[in-house]
């Protein structure tokens, strides 16, 4: 009898090894589908990406990574979506992800984040040369852009300015006309907080309102008029740039690094009286600038080769730094303090801390 329960529990544990051997087969099985490091987001970092995930496929043993321009909101929704190969590994991002966000990943799965910070870039309200650069304020980008604005009495009204002359006259009297990214670029986020509510809360009463109620505060703030003077152009910003060399009255808002790529046809607004140059976005007195990142899932590293030797590439000095081949396609770099302690996050692969 006793012979008997021995051999049960023999052929039980000679099932119980098969079973474990097939879960370890299936699992390698699934890694080895993908051997191909996919990213996904912002078509701001699109570019930057890009450019180090050519580089590292030539210059390593490993694949080109597959970059798709996605929008940093459309990037981080696939990001979070879970965790294993039919998702992406990394999601690139114009803004810092949000704690709602970070939720929606930990819901389905994914508690270590590793985040990595790019370095910075400006936002730029653009033209073709052909036409004449214009001296903007935030103010006045506001009062053309927005949804709604206060009238003579101070009441918010729907939008009436049709030129740029009826928002101050000291501007050209042509047709409102700006193309722009939609509500799910990391660019349409920056732009609405920065460039909107910057010219918004210098109206005294606005700004009033936002230690009495936040949530109307934002709605009159961030809401952009619907009627034709703003056009969503989608994720691609190269589309808006051939819009623009097409229709010399219209503008553009987009990344820096577009503008430089383009500086031969097209030329960005002052803003606040700083034009978006380098320098100046550099060191903060651009007003309408950004800090760029991307997010890594760290459940990936190790599983789909490369990873791990990905981020060291692009925190390197010949990627990121003042002299790096970033610089060159636009990237405003970090200081040198900031760019030592990132690279070191992408070497400890540092969990993202809120």
């Amino acid at each position: 009898m006793e012979a008997y329960n021995l051999g049960k529990e023999d052929c039980f544990m000679h099932k119980k090894t098969i079973l474990l051997a097939g879960m370890m087969l299936a699992v390698a099985s699934s890694a080895s589908a993908r051997d191909q490091i996919r990213i996904v987001g912002s078509s701001t970092v699109f570019p930057f990406s890009s450019a180090v995930a050519e580089t590292f496929g030539k210059t390593s043993s490993f694949k080109t990574p597959i970059v798709e321009s996605t929008g940093s909101g459309g990037g981080l929704k696939l990001f979070c979506s879970g965790v294993g190969v039919k998702h992406p590994d990394i999601t690139n991002a114009s803004r810092r992800i949000k704690s709602s966000e970070v939720k929606r990943c930990a819901k389905n799965g994914i508690k270590d984040i590793v985040e990595m910070k790019v370095g910075y870039d400006g936002i730029v309200i653009a033209n073709s040369k052909k036409s004449p650069q214009m001296k903007l304020t935030r103010k006045q980008v506001w009062l053309a852009l927005a949804k709604d604005v206060p009238n003579a009495k101070g009441k918010l009204v729907p939008n009436p300015y049709k030129t740029w002359a009826d928002v101050d006259s000291s501007l050209p009297a042509q047709r409102i006309e700006v193309l722009g990214p939609p509500p799910t670029s990391g660019t349409r986020d920056a732009f609405v907080e920065l460039a909107m509510e910057g010219g918004c809360k210098k109206f005294p009463a606005i700004k009033a309102m936002k230690k009495i109620n936040k949530k109307k505060y934002k709605a009159i703030c961030h809401s952009i008029r619907e009627d034709g003077a703003f056009i969503e152009a989608g994720e691609n910003d190269n589309l808006i740039v051939q819009k623009l060399n097409a229709n010399p009255k219209a503008f553009g808002v987009f990344g820096y690094g577009f503008l430089d790529q383009n500086s031969d046809s097209l030329q960005g607004s002052l803003m606040d009286g700083v034009p978006p140059e380098f320098e100046l976005i550099a060191n903060g007195k651009y007003p309408v600038s950004r800090a760029l990142f991307f997010y890594v899932k760290k459940a990936h590293v190790g599983v789909v080769p490369g990873i791990q030797e990905y981020l060291n590439a692009f925190a390197s000095e010949k990627a990121w730094g003042p002299e790096g081949y970033l610089a060159e396609k636009g990237l405003i770099p970090m200081q040198d303090g900031e760019r030592k302690s990132w690279a070191n996050a992408a070497k400890t692969l540092k969990n993202l801390s809120m």
